[in-house]
């Protein structure tokens, strides 16, 4: 049986609109970053005076980009950012995911089976540009998703947000050339999922490990593998059926 042949596979083929490009996150998605983002991040705060473990910075910042962490901890958590603390923290991040990024199960099946579709894809991160390139070259992909990969960095430079607000994903869609009625994301966030759908995009929110209540409050459709997408995406290439 189809992987989420139920919800999913519905929800794909009544879609108005033939899907002409997909969106991936990065983080939680195609690679699993998060433990190490989390560990290192939680160690840069806990020197500032604030003691943090790793679970409450993925609690308290999953999917959120450093440019807003940064307005956030001095905000909530009564930090003063010392000059610069932002870059040394990217250092960090970049250093630490260079050695220890990995592939999420079926991430590269899913990519290239997207390809194999003819359907345009990239990928679209919080994180920054250094950080990305990092991690790609580290699981071997840097060459699969050049030029198709956009940082929320490079978004915010020009005036926009990350996510969730929609410039991100509106940005992406708008070089592609294709409407936000014709793309559809994948997204393990809340903050990647309601940025989805302020951009006027279908979402289906990646839950490997079955906690999807929150994801599906968000507005997403529930995907709980990678390897059978591509199957899931061929029902939304041509319209409702």
């Amino acid at each position: 049986m189809m992987p989420d042949a139920g919800p999913a596979a519905a929800w794909l083929r009544a879609r108005l609109t033939p899907l002409r490009l997909v969106i991936f996150d990065c983080d939680g998605v195609l690679i699993d970053s998060e433990p190490v983002a989390n560990r290192v991040t939680a160690a840069e705060i806990s020197r500032l005076g604030y003691p943090m473990a790793a679970t409450e910075c993925a609690e308290r910042f999953l999917g959120m980009s450093l440019a807003d962490m940064c307005r956030v901890i001095p905000a909530e958590f009564g930090i003063v950012l010392p000059p610069g603390w932002d870059r040394l923290l990217a250092s960090a991040l970049v250093a630490a995911l260079a050695r220890e990024a990995a592939l999420m199960p079926g991430a590269e099946a899913a990519l290239r089976g997207t390809s194999a579709l003819g359907l345009t894809w990239r990928v679209a991160s919080n994180s920054g540009v250094a950080e990305l390139a990092a991690k790609f070259a580290c699981v071997g992909l840097a060459g699969l998703v050049a030029d198709r990969v956009w940082s929320a960095e490079t978004v915010i430079a020009r005036g926009g947000h990350g996510k969730p607000a929609p410039d991100l994903f509106l940005a992406v869609a708008d070089a592609a050339g294709v409407e936000p009625a014709a793309c559809l994301v994948i997204e393990d966030s809340l903050a990647g999922i309601r940025g989805a759908r302020a951009a006027g995009m279908g979402c289906l929110g990646f839950c490997p490990r079955g906690a999807e209540a929150p994801l599906v409050a968000a507005g997403a459709v529930p995907l709980h593998e990678l390897a059978g997408l591509p199957d899931l995406l061929r029902l939304a290439m041509d319209g409702p059926r």
